[in-house]
């Protein structure tokens, strides 16, 4: 303990149980007194569990986008795999009437606020575990790494209502690779009340903490047939630079 304990006054012994364990510091010692509250801070942060976003429909890619290959096993899952390196539990978010056809060695978590899509995912993540903080990703980002989702993690602003990255294709906050605070929870439903079911509009419109992605390659998501042609070619080439070809 930093001090001398018979500077603290009788009341405080009195009040505060085990004062014996806190420091004793001087309002000089800032340095010491930013320390204590930054780890205290830091211990109240809330858990952070994975969700994957993979219970769309994928029309306009004509196959399911969460089944689609790029790593050597179905997206869904390799991203649920890089999540569990930043999290506490890591769930797949789907349609109830998937969660049949899904690998049962991952968690899973079947919308309860169907029709709504990704933001229906994200609401019935805070339903079942609302204390926690949700690291949300898309199934549709074959470019996404560890790197990317450590950058997110090592930058979080539990303070925010979600922390993010700004798109490169359009300067906007990139929701469906974002950080969702349990604070969140309560904005999400308020949106939700007023007709809005918009994840982007939600973080616009909120205190967020917006990141530039040093990886902004690994924000490409696939929508179309084309893109996915595009993504090939991308893999394809940085397959070649990794073998020295």
């Amino acid at each position: 303990m930093a001090g001398n304990a018979d500077e603290v006054f009788d009341f405080v012994r009195e009040a505060v149980p085990e004062w014996q364990q806190v420091p004793v510091l001087r309002l000089a010692d800032t340095a010491e007194i930013c320390a204590f509250f930054g780890e205290r801070l830091l211990q109240a942060k809330p858990v952070l569990n994975g969700l994957v976003l993979a219970g769309g429909k994928s029309t306009r890619m004509g196959q399911d986008k969460g089944a689609m290959a790029w790593h050597g096993k179905e997206q869904r899952y390799f991203a649920a795999d890089l999540l569990q390196e930043q999290c506490r539990e890591v769930f797949i978010s789907c349609r109830p009437e998937q969660q049949a056809e899904l690998n049962g060695s991952y968690k899973t978590i079947p919308d309860t606020f169907t029709g709504l899509g990704p933001y229906g995912a994200i609401l019935s993540a805070f339903r079942e575990q609302p204390e926690a903080a949700w690291l949300v990703v898309a199934c549709d980002l074959p470019m996404l790494h560890s790197e990317t989702l450590r950058f997110l993690v090592q930058h979080r602003n539990a303070a925010a209502n979600a922390t993010t990255f700004e798109s490169p294709q359009d300067g906007f906050p990139e929701p469906l690779i974002t950080i969702w605070e349990p604070k969140s929870y309560l904005t999400l439903l308020a949106f939700l009340a007023q007709g809005y079911t918009c994840p982007r509009k939600v973080l616009l419109n909120s205190d967020i903490s917006l990141l530039q992605s040093p990886y902004p390659q690994a924000l490409l998501n696939v929508n179309t047939p084309e893109d996915a042609e595009r993504v090939k070619q991308l893999l394809g080439q940085k397959n070649v630079l990794a073998d020295g070809n």
